[in-house]
C-alpha cells in the first residue's frame, strides 16, 4: 500500500501525461495545424508524444531520438529523408499548441503559494530568459548575439504552481525588456525579475496594474532618500538627498546593520516612491532591494522573496540539461522552434508531476515540522521520465483500465530516482516557506567516524 503523503501517485502520473498529451484533443490540434495532411503513413498522434517524450531521453541527438521513440512502439518505418520532412511549419504549430495546452492544464490546478507571499498577491510570477544556440546553417534566419545563429525563449513562472505558465519565441539579439509587458492578466500578481528588466516603466506599470514586487536596484539608478526607518543615521539629511551622497558622507553608515527606507526615482512630475531596504552579504557588501511590499514583511523576508527568483534558473537547467533545450541539431527554423515547443513542454511535465506530489503531501503536519523524507526535484524526476521514455510512450497508448498498473510502476520509478539530493545541505528556500524545518544531515564520514574508532581501540 501506498502513503499518499510521501509516495507518488500512478493516477497523478497519469492524469498530467493524459491531460496534457490525451489522443482526441491531439487528433483535433494535429488537424487544425494540417500535419497530417501530407501522408498517411504517420501516426501523428504517436509522433506529437514522441516529439515530448524523447525530449528528456538525450540519447543520440533531438530528431534521432524522435524517430527511435516513434518507431520502438510499432509505427511504420520510412526512409529519413521523408521523417525529416515531417519537421515542418505544421508540425511547429502541432506543438505550439501542446505547450499551450500543458500551460492551461496546470493554470486548472491548486495553487501552493507559501503563505508569506500569498499575504500580499495571490501567486508571484518570474519572468527570465534563455538562449538558445542552433546549427550555423541557421544564422541568415536566427542570428545570435554573436557569430552563431540562436534564438531566445522568454518564460513567465509560477511560484504557486512551479511551472510555466507563459512563454514565447524571439529573436536573440532581443532585449529581455521588450519583453515584459504587463497587462490585465497580470492584476493583483507579485513579479519576481533580475535586473534585464528593470525600468522605471515597470515600476509604474505595477502601480496600475496593482502588482505586488521585488526586484535589485540598479547600479546606475539615482534613488531620492526621503526617509530611513531603519539604519546607522549619524547626523540630519534633508529629504530628497541622494542615497549614494548619503553613504559616501557617512551619513548612512553600512556598518552590518539592515537599512530600510521610503526613497523616490525618476524625473520631477513623474516620480515613483517606494520602499529600499539594504541587506549585508556574508562578504560585508550590501545587497539592496525595491519594493512595494509593507514594512511588515521584513527586509530579510524580502531578501529571501528575491532568492525565490532562483526557481525560474532552476527551470531552466531542467528545460537545457534534462529536455535538452540546448541539443538541437535542426536545419531548418520550423524545425527549431519545433524542437523548443517539445523541450518546454517536456520539461513541464515533469515539474506538473512535482507539483501534483507537493499537493498530496501538503501542508506540514505543523508549523516547524521536521521533514524526514526528501522532496521531489523537477530536475531529477526529468531525468527519471528521460530514461523511462519507452515505457511512458508505451502506457499512453494502452486503455485506462490496463495502464492502471503500469502508471503505478512508472511512478514508483520516479519517485525512487526523482528526489533532491540536496535537500538537507541546500534545502529550497520555498521548502522553508511552505513550512517545512529541514535538520542538515551529518556527513557520511561523520556517519561512519564512531564505528571506525571503536574498531582501532
Amino acid at each position: 500500500m501506498h502513503d499518499e503523503k510521501t509516495s507518488l501517485r500512478g493516477e497523478d502520473v497519469r492524469e498530467v501525461f493524459e491531460a496534457v498529451l490525451p489522443e482526441n484533443e491531439l487528433r483535433q490540434i494535429i488537424a487544425k495545424a494540417k500535419f497530417e495532411e501530407r501522408t498517411r503513413k504517420r501516426d501523428a498522434v504517436a509522433f506529437v508524444r514522441a516529439m515530448v517524450i524523447a525530449a528528456a531521453t538525450g540519447y543520440g541527438g533531438r530528431q534521432r531520438d524522435v524517430a527511435r521513440i516513434y518507431f520502438e512502439n510499432g509505427a511504420q518505418r520510412v526512409v529519413r529523408g521523408g521523417f525529416y520532412a515531417w519537421f515542418g511549419k505544421e508540425l511547429e504549430s502541432a506543438m505550439e499548441a501542446i505547450a499551450k495546452r500543458a500551460m492551461a492544464y496546470g493554470a486548472s490546478l491548486p495553487l501552493d503559494t507559501p503563505r508569506l507571499l500569498a499575504e500580499y498577491a495571490r501567486d508571484f510570477h518570474i519572468v527570465d530568459s534563455s538562449t538558445v544556440k542552433l546549427p550555423s546553417d541557421l544564422f541568415e534566419l536566427l542570428p545570435g548575439a554573436g557569430d552563431y545563429a540562436a534564438l531566445k525563449v522568454h518564460k513567465r513562472l509560477s511560484v504557486g504552481l512551479g511551472t510555466v505558465v507563459d512563454y514565447h519565441i524571439s529573436a536573440a539579439r532581443d532585449h529581455d525588456a521588450r519583453h515584459l509587458a504587463l497587462d490585465e492578466s497580470w492584476r493583483k500578481l507579485g513579479l519576481l525579475a533580475d535586473l534585464g528588466y528593470a525600468s522605471l516603466k515597470l515600476l509604474r506599470d505595477c502601480q496600475t496594474y496593482e502588482v505586488v514586487y521585488v526586484i535589485r536596484l540598479k547600479d546606475n539608478w539615482k534613488p531620492r532618500v526621503e526617509r530611513i526607518h531603519r539604519g546607522e543615521v549619524t547626523a540630519t539629511f534633508f529629504p530628497g538627498t541622494d542615497l549614494d551622497a548619503l553613504i559616501d558622507a557617512g551619513t548612512l553608515s553600512l556598518d552590518g546593520r539592515i537599512v530600510d527606507a521610503t526613497v523616490t526615482l525618476g524625473p520631477p512630475g513623474q516620480t515613483i516612491s517606494c520602499r529600499l531596504v539594504g541587506v549585508p552579504a556574508p562578504d560585508g557588501s550590501y545587497r539592496f532591494y525595491l519594493t512595494n511590499l509593507p514594512r511588515t514583511v521584513g527586509p530579510n523576508s524580502i531578501a529571501d522573496i528575491y532568492r525565490v527568483r532562483w526557481e525560474i534558473e532552476s527551470d531552466n537547467k531542467v528545460d537545457k540539461s534534462c529536455s535538452h533545450l540546448d541539443a538541437i541539431s535542426a536545419r531548418t527554423a520550423p524545425a527549431a522552434r519545433a524542437l523548443v515547443h517539445a523541450s518546454i513542454t517536456s520539461s513541464m511535465l515533469a515539474c506538473l508531476v512535482v507539483h501534483k506530489h507537493r499537493l498530496a503531501e501538503r501542508p506540514a503536519p505543523a508549523k516547524g515540522a521536521e521533514r524526514s523524507t526528501p522532496p521531489l526535484h523537477p530536475q531529477s524526476l526529468a531525468r527519471a521520465m528521460g530514461a523511462t521514455a519507452l515505457r511512458i510512450a508505451e502506457t499512453l497508448a494502452l486503455a485506462t483500465r490496463e495502464a492502471a498498473p503500469k502508471w503505478q510502476h512508472i511512478a514508483d520509478y520516479l519517485f525512487h530516482l526523482g528526489h533532491d539530493p540536496n535537500w538537507r545541505s541546500r534545502p529550497s528556500v520555498l521548502d522553508q516557506m511552505r513550512g517545512w524545518r529541514i535538520t542538515p544531515g551529518r556527513s557520511r564520514r561523520g556517519k561512519i567516524a564512531p564505528s571506525t574508532r571503536k574498531r582501532s581501540n
